[in-house]
């Protein structure tokens, strides 16, 4: 191999911002797909849980350059023990969390449609990853108030993306309420769920898209 050809393949595997941005808006882009309005009722179920299944693998790529980026996990502190987790290492290692979690939960809603051929199963996320999101998006807030100091900066992108980013987290939280299923096998608000999936889905694409400028010229 050429150094060039060396050179190139390291800036390819190198994270930056950039890719972490474009990670996610393709994630993304795929679970508003498959949760867009009469997408599954057009294309069929497995149509939607390819794309969420797929999509889920963006966002566990995304999420572990989020995780590298993040720095260090702890930092020194003159009280209690000396150190404390940072918050933008609890923002990454949760958001990464979930991501794994959302990637067993979609790969058995292929599964299980294969198997058993239940042509109406349709993935909702589950009640364990959408916790972890809303962990990863609360940290992100407070990570941002940390370096910036204050919690109000509407002028400032990065505030944009993290308020955006969690209302993201909080959509899906309601979309995992609402696809459970209860004790005579129905699931509480299928219509509902697949709503929160869909706005949760547009919220984290926004999320990733109002910094891509900025992550262009500094990755």
């Amino acid at each position: 191999m050429s150094i060039s050809a060396s050179a190139e393949s390291s800036r390819l595997l190198t994270p930056t911002t950039l890719k972490q941005c474009v990670g996610f808006m393709i994630g993304s882009a795929l679970f508003a797909l498959g949760s867009a309005p009469g997408f599954g009722t057009w294309a069929g179920a497995s149509a939607s849980n390819i794309c969420y299944f797929i999509g889920a693998w963006f966002f566990t790529g995304a999420a572990l350059i989020q995780l590298v980026l993040s720095g260090a996990m702890t930092v020194p502190v003159k009280y209690g023990t000396g150190t404390m987790f940072r918050a933008e290492w609890l923002a990454g290692s949760t958001q990464f969390f979930g991501t794994l979690l959302f990637n067993v939960s979609t790969g058995a809603a292929l599964t299980v449609r294969s198997v058993k051929g239940q042509e109406h199963l349709v993935w909702n996320p589950d009640a364990a990853g959408s916790v972890a999101f809303l962990i990863s998006g609360y940290f992100v807030l407070v990570a941002y108030r940390h370096t910036t100091g204050t919690q109000w900066a509407p002028g400032d992108r990065n505030w944009w993306s993290g308020q955006i980013n969690f209302l993201g987290c909080v959509a899906f939280g309601v979309s995992a309420v609402a696809s459970f299923v209860n004790g005579s096998g129905n699931t509480v608000d299928a219509v509902l769920a697949n709503a929160g999936t869909f706005v949760g889905a547009i919220c984290f694409f926004l999320a990733s898209a109002v910094v891509l400028p900025r992550a262009g010229s500094t990755s």
